[in-house]
C-alpha cells in the first residue's frame, strides 16, 4: 500500500489542484527544497519532510485569511487520508494555529518558510535575477530595508534560525545553497 505522505507525485497533484499562481507554486518548491536539504542534514525522512513543506501553503490561494489558512487545508488533507502528524506539522507553520513546534520537522518548516520567500525576492532584484549572485551579506542587507519585501516577517526568519539552533548567517547560506541546487525549477 502506498504511503501518501511520502508520495511526492500525489502531494504535487494536490498542490497543483489547489494552487494556480506561479509565484505560490515556486514558493512551495523553494520551501520544499530547503526543508529536504535540512532533512538530509538532520537525518530526517526526506520525502515526508519535503511533502509537508510542499503542501504547507497549498490552500492559501483559495483561503488566504488567518481564519481559514491553513485550517481549510488541514480539512482537505484529512479528507484525502493524511495522518494527523502530517497535518499538524503543516498547521504548526502558522503561529496563530495553536499547534506547537515540538518536532525538528516543524521547527525546520517554520525556519525555511519566510526565508525561502525572502531569498527569492532578493534574487529577483539581482541584475541577472540568478540565485548564483545571492550572498548571505546581500540577504542580511535587504533584511534591514523594511520597505523591501514588506510582507516577509524578519522576526520569523530570526526566530526560525534560533528554533533550529543555527546561527542566522549559516541558516541563510544553507538555504541559498539548497535553492541553488534546484534553481531551474524555482526559476532562479
Amino acid at each position: 500500500m502506498m504511503d501518501i505522505s511520502r508520495d511526492r507525485k500525489f502531494c504535487l497533484s494536490i498542490l497543483q489542484e489547489h494552487t494556480k499562481s506561479d509565484s505560490l507554486l515556486k514558493h512551495a518548491y523553494a520551501v520544499e527544497t530547503c526543508v529536504r536539504y535540512y532533512a538530509a542534514k538532520f537525518n530526517g525522512d526526506i520525502d515526508y519532510w519535503g511533502n509537508v513543506a510542499l503542501l504547507h501553503d497549498f490552500d492559501y490561494e483559495m483561503f488566504p485569511t488567518m481564519e481559514e489558512h491553513p485550517f481549510k487545508g488541514a480539512e482537505i488533507l484529512k479528507s484525502r487520508g493524511f495522518e494527523d502528524e502530517f497535518i499538524n506539522s503543516i498547521l504548526s507553520h502558522a503561529d496563530y494555529s495553536g499547534v506547537v513546534r515540538d518536532t525538528l520537522l516543524r521547527k525546520v518548516l517554520f525556519a525555511c518558510d519566510e526565508l525561502a520567500g525572502f531569498i527569492t525576492a532578493v534574487t529577483y532584484v539581482r541584475p541577472s535575477k540568478s540565485i548564483d549572485e545571492v550572498e548571505v551579506s546581500s540577504v542580511k542587507k535587504k533584511m534591514k530595508d523594511k520597505a523591501f519585501a514588506r510582507s516577509v516577517n524578519r522576526d520569523d526568519i530570526i526566530k526560525g534560525a534560533d528554533g533550529i539552533n543555527t546561527p542566522l548567517d549559516e541558516h541563510i547560506k544553507f538555504c541559498i545553497d539548497a535553492m541553488k541546487q534546484n534553481k531551474i525549477l524555482l526559476g532562479l
